[in-house]
């Protein structure tokens, strides 16, 4: 690995200090606007659109559009805000994030028609990118090596309970109301991180030669770019699990014959609740095996178990199948060791590039997952649970063999450089 170390600044010994509180409370606000999105997007394009009241499958097609400008707005962001966090500090990144997003929540409630609310997207989609990935870069380089993946954990979790935020606000609010308060939480946190500091790695002065926030370098060597692919790769159970089993529960539970009808802002609701307890227990179990690799491997094997367990529900109630959906969600939380990883893994003129595009990346990841999906569908006749059971042990494969070649990063030295 083409590295330069240097001598370590002492690091913060406290695991609830401002540093992780706020960017604990902007990755909460960041998460609150993702899943707002899906779930009140097609009530706000049918309210702007009256005369598709009737046609929920333009509806849909309008909803996967916006879905997809936005995960266009986040992949470009994700690298943008990389190059910004390496170039011009990870406070930088967190500033200029969260004032774009909560600007772009703001005017989403007033958006009349589709061609603003999809420039609106894109704009949100842009400025989310940047919060996880800079807060859990800053944390990691502030805290003792031995202590940040608690620091990390407790950032990732309070962030996806955003996610229960948004289904519960949903629920007893309009739309708009919904967005202009995700767009206030936003801006307030600013006066909040007025206390915070810029890590000391990132500012301390070194060798003229040493570039930073240059993107491409993450393909000069073949090393570096399969390391960056691997620490890539290690997060699609997450989206494929979230993206296509939590995000088709009622379709799937109408194949298995659940008895009941299955409400998609619960199913929504209760995986993220399950994350969110995930994320804890991961990161926990990563503090106490004092290992990022064995957590990993922990909870790809319960992953693997649930999703075969959550595709043979066959004839059972919805309380069954609702619980299926808060373990399936508690399977992937490992969120935070994923991310936490992501910055650990290179070196300070190309962390916040990695953990800032990383998780874009996964999250874009099940752009190729869905349509991999669809082939296998049509290969096996339209049976979707065949399809999904296949799909699913295909990327738990790829998941277990890039782990095995994954560098251990537990209680590693985040002082140095990538040449």
């Amino acid at each position: 690995m083409n590295t330069t170390s240097i001598a370590a600044p002492a690091a913060t010994q406290k695991i609830l200090n401002t540093t992780v509180i706020v960017a604990a409370l902007g990755y909460f606000v960041d998460v609150y606007d993702l899943i707002l999105f899906l779930v009140i997007g097609k009530q706000s394009i049918a309210d702007i659109n009256p005369q598709w009241a009737d046609q929920p499958a333009i509806i849909l097609q309008q909803f996967q559009h916006l879905l997809d400008i936005q995960m266009l707005g986040m992949l470009i962001g994700g690298i943008a805000w990389g190059i910004i966090g390496d170039k011009k500090g990870r406070l930088a990144v967190l500033f200029g994030s969260i004032i774009l997003y909560s600007l772009a929540n703001l005017a989403n409630a007033f958006v009349t028609d589709m061609q603003t609310y999809a420039v609106l997207r894109f704009i949100a989609g842009f400025g989310l990118a940047g919060e996880l990935g800079a807060g859990i870069c800053l944390v990691a380089e502030l805290m003792d090596k031995n202590r940040r993946g608690i620091g990390t954990m407790i950032v990732a979790s309070v962030g996806v309970a955003g996610a229960v935020a948004a289904a519960l606000v949903a629920e007893f609010t309009s739309w708009q109301n919904s967005y202009i308060i995700g767009g206030v939480l936003g801006l307030g946190l600013l006066v909040l991180r007025i206390g915070t500091y810029e890590s000391a790695m990132f500012k301390k002065e070194h060798a003229p030669d040493i570039r930073q926030g240059n993107f491409f370098m993450m393909f000069a060597t073949r090393e570096r770019f399969l390391r960056f692919l691997k620490t890539i790769l290690l997060g699609l159970p997450t989206w494929f699990v979230i993206g296509l089993l939590v995000a088709r529960a009622p379709e799937i539970a109408k194949t298995l014959n659940v008895n009941g009808s299955i409400a998609q802002n619960l199913c929504i609701l209760l995986a993220y609740s399950g994350l969110v307890l995930g994320d804890f227990a991961s990161g926990s179990a990563s503090q106490l095996m004092r290992s990022r690799k064995k957590a990993f491997g922990l909870f790809y094997a319960i992953c693997t178990l649930m999703i075969f367990v959550y595709l043979n529900l066959n004839d059972v109630s919805s309380t069954v199948f609702y619980t299926a959906i808060f373990l399936l969600g508690f399977s992937v939380g490992f969120w935070a060791l994923f991310v936490t990883n992501a910055s650990e893994q290179f070196g300070i003129n190309l962390r916040a590039t990695s953990a800032i595009s990383v998780p874009n990346f996964a999250r874009g990841s099940l752009v190729p997952i869905a349509w991999v999906y669809s082939l296998v569908v049509a290969a096996n006749s339209g049976d979707i649970i065949t399809s999904f059971m296949w799909v699913g042990a295909g990327i738990m494969l790829i998941t277990f063999i890039t782990l095995y070649f994954v560098r251990e990063t537990f209680a590693t030295d985040l002082d140095f450089y990538e040449k």
